[in-house]
């Protein structure tokens, strides 16, 4: 979903760009932290922590990556939202950003207000996978299973209104399944349970995935994004498959507080942009199945204001409240 949305937001902004003016040139001058709303290992940490490996090499600054998990992101989120403007805070995010003002009516920070976006860093394809005892090999013999058994399937996902919850409602409503959510604490626990076969299916993305897969503990049956993905070239979209309408990817990004200078923002979007597309950084990207979206600091504000709006239909829709 992401991808080609951002590529039409993008296509004008970053030529736009031009060399940050004279008050960003001597930033930075001391070391610079990214908070991480979600514990080491996750995407959007192993994201953040290749970025700040490169940003330290280019400025020759420590770029510290600090864990502070929990509420779906959002006290890492508090956390940035209330720190200095000056460009030595920042957050590295995910879609539950843009999802937690559907969840939570009382934030300690305001989504839309709060935050100076720098750039999107990486997407990360979503797929859909059952458990090898269900005895399903294709998303026609899901649905189909589905629709038999009303009620009685159940999907895995990383906890109530994550982004794999909403990627599995998602499916759902498009499907018109009835299918029953069992939420845990993150995703390699849902992907367990998969495996295990105690839930049906989840949506988990690739880069979990992929080994599951690969030593047939999980059946891949679909990718999300609107065309296959290299790492898994025989698994059709779920477009392909038959669910007209489906794409949900993963995705992360960076973001500083508002107020912090536009000068700043534009020297941190050049460079993490020019990171990104680095030869030894997409060969990461690959191995995770990951792709680089970098676009201008004023398209990721307009994204994260759309995806708000786009969660909160999908949120009322689906009945979805934090638990």
């Amino acid at each position: 979903m992401i991808r080609s949305i951002l590529r039409s937001i993008a296509a004008t902004s970053l030529a736009a760009l031009g060399a940050p003016p004279a008050a960003a040139q001597d930033y930075p001058v001391k070391p610079i932290r990214v908070v991480i709303g979600f514990s080491a290992g996750s995407g959007v940490d192993v994201s953040a922590r290749i970025i700040a490996q490169k940003l330290n090499e280019s400025w020759g600054q420590p770029v510290i990556a600090d864990n502070r998990p929990g509420a779906g992101g959002t006290i890492a989120a508090g956390i940035v939202a209330n720190a200095n403007p000056d460009g030595y805070t920042l957050i590295s995010i995910s879609a539950s950003h843009v999802i937690a003002p559907s969840l939570y009516s009382k934030l300690p920070y305001d989504t839309l207000k709060d935050f100076a976006g720098i750039t999107t860093t990486v997407s990360l394809p979503n797929v859909l996978v059952v458990s090898p005892s269900l005895g399903v090999k294709s998303v026609k013999d899901l649905i189909a299973l589905a629709k038999a058994k009303p009620g009685q399937l159940l999907f895995s996902s990383g906890g109530v209104g994550s982004g794999t919850h909403f990627a599995a409602e998602l499916f759902k409503s498009l499907a018109a399944i009835d299918v029953g959510h069992v939420p845990f604490k993150g995703i390699p626990e849902a992907l367990t349970e998969t495996m295990t076969g105690r839930v049906h299916f989840t949506m988990s993305p690739v880069a979990n995935v992929l080994p599951q897969a690969t030593a047939g503990k999980v059946v891949a049956l679909a990718v999300a994004p609107a065309g296959r993905i290299a790492v898994l070239p025989d698994v059709p979209t779920l477009a392909e498959a038959g669910v007209a309408g489906y794409r949900w990817d993963t995705w992360f990004g960076l973001l500083a507080p508002a107020k912090t200078p536009r000068a700043v923002v534009k020297k941190l979007n050049q460079e993490v942009a020019r990171i990104l597309v680095k030869p030894d950084v997409k060969e990461r990207w690959n191995a995770m199945g990951a792709a680089p979206i970098p676009i201008a600091p004023d398209a990721f504000d307009r994204y994260i204001f759309e995806q708000v709006a786009l969660i909160a239909r999908l949120a009322k829709a689906s009945n979805i409240k934090a638990e």
